[in-house]
């Protein structure tokens, strides 16, 4: 069994962060990447560079594409042999309220965030029969605000599914969830942005990536630890203190 992770969305933001992290861990990265590859490959130079022992390769699908995620795994291990860790990270997060949802919208959301790690789990137990599952749900998850409700929906869905698969498959494989909050700004706001939105919530600061790779950590190295979520949010979770 290869010490490498597959990390869906790992070419730029919390995917990479997460895909440098391991890497200085002593990780192999699979770097999946859909429209990113000039990013996803730019990290592959980097990690070959700085970690010149270890494995790293991209690999491109489109999660909103049944035909290329059910190969993902497959052409993997096809490659270079079963994995230890699947991290279901990529997503996609479009606005919109339950009455101005329309089909497309919704499948967009359902496709990328819940159907794929659905498979990407599924084939994952199938093929390398052990080792660990993280899944990036989302803080909304407690909330049932529905600015963003088909993206909501997703990230519920993908948290009842991680205790689901948890429960199926232990014990020889682990599946964990972690949901970040204020972490970083979008790409066209700077880092104000981010610190006004703290604002709202108990820790009055942005968390940026550290909890986040923290919380990979300690799900990682905690043997005993499955269908569990880790809130990397600075308390948003619990709601406001009016």
């Amino acid at each position: 069994m290869n010490k490498t992770a597959l990390i869906t969305g790992a070419s730029k933001r919390v995917g990479k962060a997460i895909a440098e992290h391991l890497a200085e861990k002593g990780w192999g990265v699979v770097i999946h990447f859909n429209s990113s590859e000039k990013p996803a490959q730019e990290l592959k130079d980097e990690l070959d560079r700085n970690f010149p022992g270890q494995d790293f390769q991209t690999i491109h699908a489109n999660l909103a594409n049944d035909s290329q995620v059910e190969k993902l795994i497959p052409k993997i291990i096809e490659k270079s042999g079963k994995f230890e860790l699947l991290i279901n990270n990529a997503s996609v997060f479009n606005p919109g309220y339950i009455s101005k949802t329309n089909p497309e919208l919704f499948n967009s959301q359902l496709n990328v965030n819940l159907k794929a790690p659905f498979l990407l789990i599924r084939d994952f137990a199938k093929h390398c029969q052990t080792g660990n599952i993280i899944n990036f749900v989302d803080t909304r998850i407690t909330t049932n605000k529905s600015n963003f409700a088909a993206y909501s929906l997703s990230k519920k869905g993908l948290w009842e599914l991680t205790k689901m698969a948890a429960l199926e498959l232990a014990p020889e494989i682990r599946v964990n969830a972690i949901a970040p909050g204020v972490t970083l700004p979008p790409e066209d706001k700077d880092e104000s942005y981010l610190e006004n939105l703290a604002q709202n919530i108990p820790m009055k600061k942005p968390g940026g990536l550290v909890p986040i790779l923290k919380s990979v950590d300690y799900i990682l190295e905690n043997e005993h630890l499955t269908g569990q979520l880790l809130f990397a949010d600075g308390g948003e979770n619990l709601g406001k203190n009016d």
